[in-house]
């Protein structure tokens, strides 16, 4: 595996309308578990088949066995209830208003003691494993996204604070990630949008309400918790690969926060020892390169640069300027592209076709070609 991987994408990848429809089927209880894990094991194929003819050197299953990229917390965790969004006003988009039928899913809260009910990423991992032609990846939510979690009224009597409910959490996922590289795993990426808390007013005002903490009051906790994280999977495997994605919000080609890194920059850079960033650079929304600034010597900034919300293929030259702009502040060699986010962070996936996720994922191998040799 190369050092430094120049081309890379988030994890998800558009599942094929066939296992939707299974998906279906076996929520309706005409097909079985069984018959549902056959479809999935199918798709994977497909999506380790699409990466290979792309020219992607670190695989990922494509997240076809997930609901949504909140998985690890929603479908894996036990001790938790399901309840609605805490807003609808949760997504947006750069056209037409979305539509909240569009976007809409629920979210789980803790009502008890968190379980580890559901080993997803094992399957995934023991799949990859016997199928993957190269090195591969286990995109997991990171443990930062706990905020999620606390309800004050449902949550305080297993959890009389956030730290509380923090503290098993990071255990539970210490021990999947033990999990995960005794299956042989190499390369684990944490996904979060805590940060965005801090980033954006309007975004931890309209999904933690107007009893939010401060913003630096969430910062500290991001910050601590994915640190911990990552030094607790270093611990068990120093040569590791530990990656961190922030994302910005990404179902049917809808966002949800917006603004630069300068808020978090100098703390998250700094202080999360992680050996790669994915950072989404798709848009003027994600502010300038200056932040990049704080970046310890030797870690990857991977440039989310290509959009997986619309089809429209970007400017490779407009690519390389924007790489050339990043390199002021981040050594070329450290430096990687890919997609902003995943092209189907929930099931029903991005506004795109599976032939235009596919070019989007040339685009990011040619032009890394291109920069890098």
């Amino acid at each position: 595996m190369p050092a430094t991987p120049h081309a890379e994408h988030v994890g998800s990848l558009l599942r094929p309308p066939g296992l939707l429809r299974a998906r279906q089927a076996r929520e309706r209880g005409e097909l079985s578990a069984e018959e549902l894990a056959e479809r999935e094991d199918a798709a994977v194929l497909a999506a380790i088949e699409l990466q290979r003819q792309a020219g992607i050197e670190v695989f990922t299953d494509g997240e076809m066995r997930r609901q949504t990229w909140l998985a690890g917390l929603l479908e894996s965790l036990g001790g938790v209830s399901p309840t609605p969004l805490p807003s609808t006003e949760w997504w947006r988009g750069d056209g037409e208003p979305v539509p909240p039928e569009e976007t809409s899913w629920d979210l789980v809260v803790a009502t008890g003691k968190l379980t580890q009910k559901r080993n997803l990423t094992a399957t995934e991992a023991g799949f990859l494993a016997r199928h993957a032609p190269g090195p591969y990846k286990i995109t997991m939510v990171s443990s930062s996204m706990g905020s999620l979690l606390w309800r004050p009224d449902l949550s305080a009597a297993a959890y009389p604070t956030p730290a509380d409910l923090f503290r098993d959490l990071v255990a539970l996922r210490t021990e999947e990630i033990r999990g995960l590289l005794a299956q042989g795993v190499r390369w684990i990426q944490l996904d979060s949008l805590a940060y965005d808390f801090v980033i954006d007013d309007g975004f931890r005002s309209r999904v933690l309400g107007p009893a939010a903490p401060e913003p630096e009051v969430l910062l500290d906790a991001a910050v601590a918790i994915d640190a911990q994280q990552v030094r607790a999977a270093k611990e068990l495997d120093p040569e590791v690969t530990v990656a961190l994605h922030l994302c910005r919000g990404n179902n049917r080609s809808a966002w949800s926060a917006k603004g630069g890194y300068d808020p978090v920059a100098e703390r998250l850079f700094g202080e999360v020892p992680v050996d790669r960033f994915l950072l989404e650079y798709d848009t003027e929304r994600a502010g300038g390169f200056e932040p990049l600034r704080f970046v310890p010597e030797g870690t990857t900034v991977v440039l989310g640069l290509v959009s997986s919300k619309v089809p429209a293929l970007e400017s490779q030259d407009e690519l390389r300027r924007r790489i050339d702009e990043a390199a002021k502040y981040v050594p070329m060699e450290n430096l990687a592209i890919s997609p902003q986010c995943g092209f189907a962070s929930t099931v029903r996936g991005n506004l795109l076709t599976v032939d235009e996720e596919r070019r989007k994922l040339e685009l990011v191998v040619e032009t890394a070609r291109m920069v890098w040799g």
